[in-house]
Protein backbone atom coordinates (compact mmCIF):
# COMPACT_ATOMS: atom_id res chain seq x y z
CA UNK A 1 0.00 0.00 0.00
CA UNK A 2 1.48 3.21 -1.07
CA UNK A 3 1.97 5.50 2.12
CA UNK A 4 2.40 9.76 1.81
CA UNK A 5 5.64 10.43 2.41
CA UNK A 6 5.87 13.58 4.75
CA UNK A 7 8.75 15.31 2.97
CA UNK A 8 6.41 15.43 -0.42
CA UNK A 9 6.57 19.01 0.23
CA UNK A 10 9.93 19.21 0.67
CA UNK A 11 11.28 17.03 -2.79
CA UNK A 12 9.07 19.31 -4.26
CA UNK A 13 10.46 22.50 -3.54
CA UNK A 14 14.03 21.14 -3.68
CA UNK A 15 12.82 19.96 -7.67
CA UNK A 16 11.89 23.88 -8.50
CA UNK A 17 15.11 24.63 -6.38
CA UNK A 18 17.07 22.47 -9.25
CA UNK A 19 15.02 23.55 -12.37
CA UNK A 20 15.61 27.20 -11.65
CA UNK A 21 18.94 26.37 -11.15
CA UNK A 22 20.35 23.53 -13.95
CA UNK A 23 17.21 23.73 -16.73
CA UNK A 24 15.62 27.93 -17.01
CA UNK A 25 17.27 30.00 -19.36
CA UNK A 26 16.23 33.23 -20.55
CA UNK A 27 16.82 34.86 -24.20
CA UNK A 28 14.98 33.63 -27.21
CA UNK A 29 13.98 29.96 -27.80
CA UNK A 30 11.87 28.07 -30.55
CA UNK A 31 10.07 25.98 -29.44
CA UNK A 32 8.41 22.21 -30.51
CA UNK A 33 5.22 24.18 -31.13
CA UNK A 34 7.10 26.51 -33.61
CA UNK A 35 6.21 29.58 -31.43
CA UNK A 36 9.00 31.92 -29.85
CA UNK A 37 9.60 32.31 -26.14
CA UNK A 38 11.74 34.34 -24.02
CA UNK A 39 12.97 31.48 -21.67
CA UNK A 40 13.44 27.56 -22.24
CA UNK A 41 12.90 24.45 -19.95
CA UNK A 42 16.04 22.36 -20.47
CA UNK A 43 14.82 19.72 -17.79
CA UNK A 44 17.36 17.20 -19.02
CA UNK A 45 19.92 19.36 -17.22
CA UNK A 46 17.86 18.23 -14.35
CA UNK A 47 16.77 15.01 -15.00
CA UNK A 48 19.81 13.61 -15.85
CA UNK A 49 21.59 14.78 -12.71
CA UNK A 50 22.13 12.46 -10.07
CA UNK A 51 19.52 14.81 -7.39
CA UNK A 52 16.98 15.67 -9.63
CA UNK A 53 16.81 11.47 -10.84
CA UNK A 54 16.44 11.34 -7.16
CA UNK A 55 13.58 13.65 -6.48
CA UNK A 56 11.99 13.06 -10.28
CA UNK A 57 12.09 9.28 -9.40
CA UNK A 58 10.26 9.69 -5.89
CA UNK A 59 7.81 12.81 -7.34
CA UNK A 60 7.07 11.16 -9.98
CA UNK A 61 6.57 7.32 -8.60
CA UNK A 62 4.00 9.61 -5.60
CA UNK A 63 2.15 10.65 -8.79
CA UNK A 64 1.54 7.46 -10.10
CA UNK A 65 0.61 6.08 -7.00
CA UNK A 66 -1.80 8.86 -6.14
CA UNK A 67 -3.35 8.95 -9.41
CA UNK A 68 -4.08 5.31 -9.31
CA UNK A 69 -2.34 4.23 -12.19
CA UNK A 70 -1.56 0.43 -11.58
CA UNK A 71 1.00 -0.46 -14.25
CA UNK A 72 3.82 -2.94 -15.33
CA UNK A 73 5.93 -0.23 -17.07
CA UNK A 74 6.92 3.79 -17.79
CA UNK A 75 8.78 5.25 -20.59
CA UNK A 76 8.22 7.66 -23.64
CA UNK A 77 9.64 8.81 -26.34
CA UNK A 78 13.25 8.95 -26.94
CA UNK A 79 15.42 11.43 -25.21
CA UNK A 80 13.35 13.70 -22.94
CA UNK A 81 11.53 10.84 -21.14
CA UNK A 82 14.09 8.28 -20.59
CA UNK A 83 15.59 9.70 -17.52
CA UNK A 84 12.42 10.47 -16.20
CA UNK A 85 11.16 6.74 -16.72
CA UNK A 86 14.47 5.31 -15.35
CA UNK A 87 14.32 7.13 -12.07
CA UNK A 88 10.53 5.99 -11.33
CA UNK A 89 11.88 2.78 -11.85
CA UNK A 90 14.60 2.61 -9.42
CA UNK A 91 12.32 4.31 -7.08
CA UNK A 92 9.74 1.48 -7.60
CA UNK A 93 12.46 -0.74 -5.99
CA UNK A 94 12.23 0.63 -2.59
CA UNK A 95 8.72 1.17 -2.80
CA UNK A 96 7.08 -1.84 -4.60
CA UNK A 97 5.29 -2.94 -6.63
CA UNK A 98 7.98 -2.25 -9.02
CA UNK A 99 7.60 -0.43 -12.00
CA UNK A 100 9.75 -1.55 -15.21
CA UNK A 101 10.86 1.63 -17.63
CA UNK A 102 11.14 1.26 -21.83
CA UNK A 103 11.74 3.78 -23.88
CA UNK A 104 9.91 4.91 -27.53
CA UNK A 105 11.94 5.60 -30.59
CA UNK A 106 11.36 8.11 -32.65
CA UNK A 107 12.32 5.82 -35.65
CA UNK A 108 12.12 1.89 -35.59
CA UNK A 109 15.98 0.25 -35.83
CA UNK A 110 16.68 -0.57 -39.98
CA UNK A 111 18.43 -3.35 -38.43
CA UNK A 112 18.41 -6.08 -35.09
CA UNK A 113 14.96 -6.59 -34.18
CA UNK A 114 13.46 -3.87 -35.85
CA UNK A 115 11.44 -2.39 -32.62
CA UNK A 116 9.92 0.87 -32.29
CA UNK A 117 9.56 0.07 -28.34
CA UNK A 118 13.02 -0.85 -26.50
CA UNK A 119 13.35 -2.07 -22.61
CA UNK A 120 11.19 -3.65 -20.71
CA UNK A 121 7.63 -3.87 -22.50
CA UNK A 122 5.07 -5.97 -24.12
CA UNK A 123 1.95 -6.57 -25.45
CA UNK A 124 -1.06 -6.27 -23.06
CA UNK A 125 1.47 -4.13 -20.66
CA UNK A 126 -0.58 -0.99 -18.95
CA UNK A 127 1.82 1.37 -18.92
CA UNK A 128 2.31 5.31 -17.98
CA UNK A 129 3.36 7.22 -20.71
CA UNK A 130 6.32 9.66 -19.30
CA UNK A 131 7.04 13.32 -20.79
CA UNK A 132 9.78 15.96 -19.17
CA UNK A 133 8.29 19.42 -20.70
CA UNK A 134 5.10 19.22 -21.90
CA UNK A 135 4.30 21.94 -24.57
CA UNK A 136 2.26 20.91 -27.27
CA UNK A 137 1.55 17.18 -26.26
CA UNK A 138 3.16 15.96 -29.35
CA UNK A 139 5.95 13.90 -27.97
CA UNK A 140 3.29 11.88 -25.26
CA UNK A 141 0.70 11.44 -28.06
CA UNK A 142 3.46 9.84 -30.59
CA UNK A 143 4.75 7.57 -27.60
CA UNK A 144 0.94 6.52 -27.19
CA UNK A 145 0.04 5.75 -30.82
CA UNK A 146 3.30 3.73 -30.45
CA UNK A 147 2.72 1.79 -26.95
CA UNK A 148 -1.27 1.01 -28.32
CA UNK A 149 0.36 -0.31 -31.65
CA UNK A 150 2.01 -2.86 -29.94
CA UNK A 151 -0.33 -4.03 -28.01
CA UNK A 152 -0.08 -2.26 -24.72
CA UNK A 153 -2.37 -0.23 -22.84
CA UNK A 154 -1.83 3.69 -21.61
CA UNK A 155 -3.30 4.33 -18.19
CA UNK A 156 -2.25 8.35 -18.40
CA UNK A 157 1.15 10.72 -19.27
CA UNK A 158 2.98 11.76 -16.34
CA UNK A 159 5.09 14.85 -17.29
CA UNK A 160 8.02 17.04 -15.11
CA UNK A 161 6.86 20.59 -16.17
CA UNK A 162 3.70 21.38 -18.22
CA UNK A 163 4.78 25.00 -20.01
CA UNK A 164 0.76 25.46 -19.96
CA UNK A 165 0.67 25.86 -23.99
CA UNK A 166 -2.17 23.68 -24.81
CA UNK A 167 -0.45 19.75 -24.26
CA UNK A 168 -2.17 18.98 -21.32
CA UNK A 169 -5.90 19.49 -23.44
CA UNK A 170 -4.47 17.61 -26.69
CA UNK A 171 -3.57 14.68 -24.53
CA UNK A 172 -6.79 14.80 -22.27
CA UNK A 173 -8.71 15.41 -25.31
CA UNK A 174 -7.54 12.31 -26.57
CA UNK A 175 -8.83 10.18 -23.74
CA UNK A 176 -5.74 9.99 -21.74
CA UNK A 177 -5.28 11.91 -18.10
CA UNK A 178 -2.34 13.85 -17.31
CA UNK A 179 -0.54 14.30 -14.08
CA UNK A 180 2.96 16.72 -13.98
CA UNK A 181 5.31 17.15 -10.75
CA UNK A 182 5.45 21.20 -11.94
CA UNK A 183 3.80 23.89 -13.56
CA UNK A 184 5.01 27.42 -14.89
CA UNK A 185 3.89 28.76 -11.70
CA UNK A 186 5.57 26.66 -9.76
CA UNK A 187 8.85 28.19 -11.37
CA UNK A 188 7.56 31.86 -11.22
CA UNK A 189 6.81 31.84 -15.19
CA UNK A 190 4.12 33.09 -16.67
CA UNK A 191 1.82 31.46 -19.66
CA UNK A 192 2.96 32.10 -23.19
CA UNK A 193 0.79 35.48 -23.85
CA UNK A 194 0.57 36.57 -20.53
CA UNK A 195 3.49 39.08 -20.35
CA UNK A 196 5.55 37.30 -22.22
Amino acid sequence: MFQVDESAGNSHLRLVALLKQRSLEFGSFTLSSDRQSPYYIDARRTTMSAPGLQMVGALGLRAIRKAGWQVQAVGGLTLGADPVAHAIALASVTDPPTIDSFTVRKQPKDHGTGRLIEGCFRAGFRVVVAEDVITTGGSALQAIAAVLEAGGEVAGVLGVVDREEGGRAAVEAAGYPVETLLTLADLGLPPMGEGT
